[in-house]
């Protein structure tokens, strides 16, 4: 491996970071946005027990944000649980656009490593090319610059392209991820509202 970075040359290292921070980003996203984390299947019913229980206590608040994304989003309408439907549903938007942006995080990161590593490998091709034409002198050409120019120009453009298939395809993936748990937690939050204000049967 070491033989093939140096065979790449010096254009090589950034693309080798932006891949090494795309691989943390896709870990750390792939961990973080299970659905069993964000909007947990079982916490709606739980929440609607404890409700009809015992109503709306600060401890229940500050168990429900501290629960999930959802749970934030939950705990955000129950503090105005005794408000209009309106107003309910207005402090849940709140807190469902604080959730949404937090679920995008790093993901724009990721989609600009996928959008600039085939440009970095560009990059690195120019760098082989001009090394290709600086070995070429009027007293004739130098093999060895030659090659070296060649392996720059061809390592890196396939470095380029191998770092931005995988970001790519992750960074649709999270996403379309993204926008569906987005959605689901809309959908929880709004059975919230009408089950407490009595428009909907649990």
């Amino acid at each position: 491996m070491f033989s093939l970075i140096q065979a790449a040359g010096w254009p090589i290292w950034p693309i080798i970071i932006a891949s090494i921070i795309a691989v943390g980003i896709i870990g750390e996203r792939m961990w973080t946005l299970r659905l069993s984390i964000v909007s947990p299947k079982e916490l709606l019913p739980r929440v609607l027990n404890e409700y009809k229980r015992n109503g709306v206590s600060s401890e229940m608040i500050a168990r429900l944000q501290e629960n999930s994304p959802l749970g934030h989003i939950f705990a955000a309408g129950l503090k105005n649980a005794e408000a209009s439907r309106e107003v309910m549903k207005e402090s849940i938007e709140e807190a469902g656009r604080e959730v949404a942006h937090n679920l995008d995080r790093n993901l724009t990161t990721l989609g600009t490593i996928a959008s600039l590593s085939p440009l970095m490998g560009l990059f690195g091709t120019l760098v082989g090319m001009i090394e290709i034409f600086g070995s070429n002198s009027p007293t004739g050409g130098n093999p060895a610059q030659l090659a070296y120019g060649i392996s720059v120009a061809l390592y890196n453009a396939a470095f380029g392209i191998l770092v931005a298939i995988p970001s790519m395809i992750f960074y649709r993936h999270f996403r379309a991820k993204v926008d569906a748990l987005v959605m689901e937690m809309e959908l929880q939050a709004l059975k919230l509202v009408e089950i407490v204000h009595g428009d909907r049967q649990s």
